[in-house]
């Protein structure tokens, strides 16, 4: 394909460029849109990754309509559950070769200076970059990457389960290592989709016991058969009581996009209990006791994503056969169809594109 690029007053030329097909938010709210658009051309530090996979999150939902406080840019490629093979690299990469198979997550960009970076806590950069929001994503046949942000996808681990991985892997197993999650507790995770279906594995990989909280049964169905030891519909029966019948849970893990459900949560809980809250609704506000907060001992933990350290040990405990990863294979045409079935609840569990 030629562009057409105007050089001084009545000075025109064509030059070639490759393309590619993409998924693109031109407008918030508006339909996405499946185009041509230039291919990424690796800089410095960079790598172009030739997509096979890229999971559904509904984080690309929420960038495409501009749900959030911070806005995410337009035009935009959605997605930050890309896997795929590493096709060129930039000038200054040492620490890939193409042909490498790598996963391209939410945290697309760290400083790798600052205090949080220098303590563990990458993810909390105040000059981070996010993939799919900040810059653009998976959902498109090539990406670019910022080549020491990636992480190496083990032999063992098939793309299609990697992807969820990525995000609602990272995201869920570092949700339930800020819990602090005991063989002796019971964890009650609000929301069994593609980031509970995770998140109640990698509790019951603490050693904890998992009460799972949903509105729909076949989510409670999955729930059971990855191993919950208790199931409660919301719609039937209120999970406060149902939870304070087994003890009050030691730790609540909110993944429902729902303020009622993070404050049915933090009701849950026992005495010296810890609310981690991860899903991120578009209404922003949950009221919060104050009384009952100081006198009951409560910790209230917000956890965000996860470092590529929590990444690389999601894929050994994947590739160790420890997890299980329920999806389903999509293809990018369906895209908008896909958003408004996740949007209602159709969705199971994680829907992957297919490259």
């Amino acid at each position: 394909m030629n562009i057409e690029v105007t050089r001084g007053p009545g000075l025109r030329t064509h030059l070639p460029y490759e393309t590619m097909k993409a998924v693109v938010v031109e407008e918030y709210g508006a339909p996405l849109k499946i185009k041509e658009v230039p291919k990424p051309v690796a800089g410095l530090g960079e790598v172009i990754v030739k997509t096979i996979a890229a999971g559904l999150c509904h984080t690309d939902i929420h960038a495409a309509h501009g749900d959030w406080p911070v806005k995410p840019k337009l035009p935009l490629i959605p997605g930050h559950e890309g896997i795929g093979i590493v096709e060129s690299l930039g000038q200054g990469v040492t620490n890939l070769q193409v042909g490498d198979r790598v996963a391209v997550p939410w945290l697309g960009y760290a400083c790798g200076e600052c205090e949080y970076c220098n303590t563990g806590w990458e993810t909390l950069c105040e000059k981070q970059l996010n993939t799919g929001y900040f810059m653009d994503g998976s959902y498109a046949e090539y990406v670019r990457a910022y080549a020491r942000m990636v992480v190496k996808v083990p032999d063992g681990v098939d793309s299609f389960e990697a992807a969820p991985l990525t995000c609602a892997g990272v995201t869920t197993y570092k949700a339930v290592k800020m819990s602090g999650a005991r063989p002796s507790d019971l964890v009650a995770v609000f929301g069994v989709g593609g980031l509970g279906h995770l998140a109640l594995q990698y509790a019951r990989i603490a050693g904890a016991s998992v009460a799972a909280v949903d509105l729909y049964g076949d989510k409670l169905e999955l729930a059971r058969e990855l191993g919950a030891d208790y199931t409660i519909n919301a719609g039937w029966k209120d999970p406060i009581g149902e939870i304070k019948k087994l003890g009050g849970a030691d730790t609540a893990i909110v993944l429902a996009v729902s303020p009622q459900a993070c404050e049915q949560a933090y009701k849950s809980l026992r005495r010296g209990g810890t609310l981690v809250l991860v899903g991120l609704p578009a209404d922003n506000f949950m009221q919060l006791p104050i009384f009952e907060t100081v006198l009951n001992g409560i910790k209230i933990v917000g956890s965000i994503v996860g470092t590529r350290t929590d990444l690389a040990e999601v894929f050994e405990l994947h590739a160790a056969g420890k997890t299980k990863v329920i999806y389903e294979k999509r293809k990018i045409e369906t895209v908008n169809e896909d958003y408004a079935a996740v949007e209602m609840g159709l969705v199971k569990a994680r829907l992957v594109y297919e490259f």
